[in-house]
């Protein structure tokens, strides 16, 4: 792949990443909205809670979810569409970055 044609996977790929996070703050948080002070990572810690672990031990096991869904996919040695790849691949980087987030909130508190 030349780099023009990596360029641009990358860049439309961390566009969808960015639009989908942006787009489910009323999934992740109810009432989030962009101007308020509402926890974007309150579904996470919630989480964490119910299955006594911690925020990090909780967002990671939603990652693996999706990792493993990959890794079933690259097993099977058949084509999925596009849209599948996409769909798997942004959740997990979207997994990613959110656990970054938890992490980066940790630090802070």
């Amino acid at each position: 792949m030349d780099r023009v044609t990596f360029d641009k996977v990358v860049t439309d790929q961390l566009s969808r990443s960015e639009l989908l996070l942006t787009s489910k703050g009323r999934e992740y948080a109810e009432k989030a909205e962009a101007d308020t002070a509402v926890d974007r990572l309150e579904h996470f810690k919630k989480a964490a809670v119910l299955q006594g672990e911690t925020t990090e031990q909780a967002t990671f096991g939603m990652l693996a979810k999706h990792l493993v869904s990959i890794a079933d996919m690259v097993g099977a040695r058949k084509a999925y569409p596009q849209e599948t790849w996409d769909e798997k691949i942004t959740d997990s980087i979207n997994y990613l970055l959110i656990l970054r987030a938890v992490v980066a909130e940790g630090r802070i508190a």
